[in-house]
């Protein structure tokens, strides 16, 4: 039994530390997470190290003898956790940046100490019932409707993957023969993934290409449509990008959404990263779109500043949802699920999605909303919107650098072009991996490149609530500094 020194374990039995031990080791742990968000802006965007050396520092055979748990929480936050990107660095402008937040970090330790699971009502309807309310708030942020409905799962590709599994029993029956499955070649490569796993060979997957703004175009997918049936096969769904990872494009929702009326198909919108800007006012003239479509997936780990892994995929009905997930459909063994069947109104989240034990993700968000409030974050989105525009202002004003696509949900791309006579076109995309490499060898901020029209470009996501004008700035004359860097050292090659 523990003293009241707390100097015994807490309880009998193995993998229980003396109440000092804990306490200590949570201070700690703490404080390490405080001090870590406090220095964000003084410590480099990217740290790595080379692989063998990492292996010498951190592979060690299996530990059958116990440490100190504040020594291995020193270990761990000094040699493995640091290295990598630092995403809520002001001036880590990389792939899509979360931030993260103090409550949401607390959210992950709490769901773990509580083992909630929002699983079963029986196992956990506290966490169920914060789960639902974290959903209908989306919904409310986002202008949709309170019947919508959904599940907090780990990302994107699976929330992809859950609402087009739900597409697919839901219009080809079990039939996958001649199926077709729509989208642009800019969306997520998670889309052809979640293909793949539905039972869809690539041929099923028309990736259409783009109109000049990066969108899918509807009048080249209404003549596809057109020309599938007339050939005997079986259309069955539409994805629609809101913010593509690459150049932030929007398709047209509207356009799409009458097709898909005209056609009776499944509507889904990967919203992952874009959608987030329906909750502010600049992006209210998304919402009669969003609330055409059978399905909408948002990352809250994306531009609502949540830890990994907090996605969410959202349904027009949710019934379709537990066609697809519910237990009673796909059980081999009645007797030992039976006890935790959903009563009366009560509601199982575990018949909604592909997986029965799962975590709170949902209560960061909820600690998050609670903690700031949803004007905090409606600002929040706003500022990396005017951000992105001042980026804009800022390349269209340099003669050395080209702005390639206009500020689309935060993400903008450009060139650095030299003045002079124009290198080939080889070598101008060479030039921008260079840029991109000098830029974050310099530890001072994180740039990386997409392909746009076939070429390369460097790309900037502007979303960090931390971010300021003068980062932007910063960046933008870094960028200047190591093209002409790059450039003297190509020329005296």
């Amino acid at each position: 039994m523990p003293d009241e020194t707390g100097q015994a374990p807490y309880r009998p039995g193995e993998l229980a530390l003396p109440t000092a031990d804990m306490r200590n080791a949570g201070h700690r742990a703490i404080d390490l997470v405080v001090e870590r968000l406090r220095s964000v802006r003084h410590t480099a965007p990217h740290a790595t190290a080379d692989p063998a050396a990492l292996k010498a520092l951190l592979d060690e055979p299996l530990p059958e003898d116990g440490r100190d748990l504040t020594e291995v929480i020193e270990q761990v936050t000094q040699q493995a956790l640091p290295l990598g990107i630092r995403f809520d660095h002001p001036r880590c402008l990389a792939f899509i940046p979360t931030t993260g937040n103090f409550p949401a970090a607390l959210a992950d330790l709490l769901a773990a100490a509580y083992l909630s699971v929002p699983g079963a009502w029986l196992v956990g309807s506290g966490p169920t019932r914060i789960e639902l309310t974290a959903l209908s708030w989306l919904c409310e942020l986002l202008g949709l409707p309170e019947t919508w409905g959904g599940l907090f799962v780990s990302g994107g590709s699976v929330a992809n993957l859950t609402a087009l599994a739900a597409a697919r029993d839901h219009h080809l029956a079990g039939d996958l023969t001649d199926a077709r499955l729509y989208c642009s070649t800019q969306a997520h490569p998670s889309i052809a993934r979640a293909a793949h796993l539905l039972g869809l060979d690539r041929s099923q997957l028309t990736s259409l290409p783009p109109d000049t703004g990066h969108r899918l175009d509807p009048r080249l997918l209404s003549a596809r449509l057109t020309q599938d049936r007339a050939a005997g096969l079986r259309p069955f769904a539409v994805v629609a990008t809101l913010g593509t990872t690459s150049t932030g494009a929007i398709d047209p929702l509207t356009e799409l959404a009458d097709i898909c009326r005209d056609h009776r198909l499944w509507l889904h919108i990967d919203g992952a990263h874009g959608a987030a800007y329906a909750a502010t006012a600049r992006g209210h003239h998304l919402r009669p779109a969003l609330r055409r479509a059978d399905s909408l997936v948002i990352d809250p780990h994306k531009w609502l500043f949540q830890p990994y892994e907090t996605g969410c995929v959202l349904v027009r009905d949710p019934a379709l949802l537990k066609n697809t997930f519910r237990m009673e459909r796909h059980h081999l063994d009645t007797g030992y699920l039976r006890p935790s069947r959903a009563r009366g109104d009560e509601i199982n989240l575990d018949d909604y999605g592909p997986q029965q034990s799962r975590g709170l993700r949902a209560l960061k968000l909820w600690l998050s909303l609670k903690t700031f409030g949803a004007t905090a974050f409606r600002r929040a989105i706003d500022h990396g919107l005017d951000l992105a525009e001042h980026a804009a202002d800022r390349i269209t004003a340099h003669r050395e650098l080209r702005l390639v696509t206009p500020p689309g949900v935060g993400i903008l791309t450009f060139a650095y072009e030299p003045p002079g006579p124009e290198p080939d076109l080889a070598a101008m995309d060479r030039l921008q991996y260079e840029v991109s490499e000098a830029v974050c060898a310099s530890g001072q901020a994180v740039i990386l490149t997409t392909r746009v029209h076939g070429r390369t470009t460097l790309r900037m996501c502007t979303i960090n609530p931390a971010t300021t004008s003068v980062d932007i700035d910063t960046t933008l004359d870094l960028v200047v500094q190591t093209g002409r860097a790059c450039r003297i050292r190509t020329r005296s090659r």
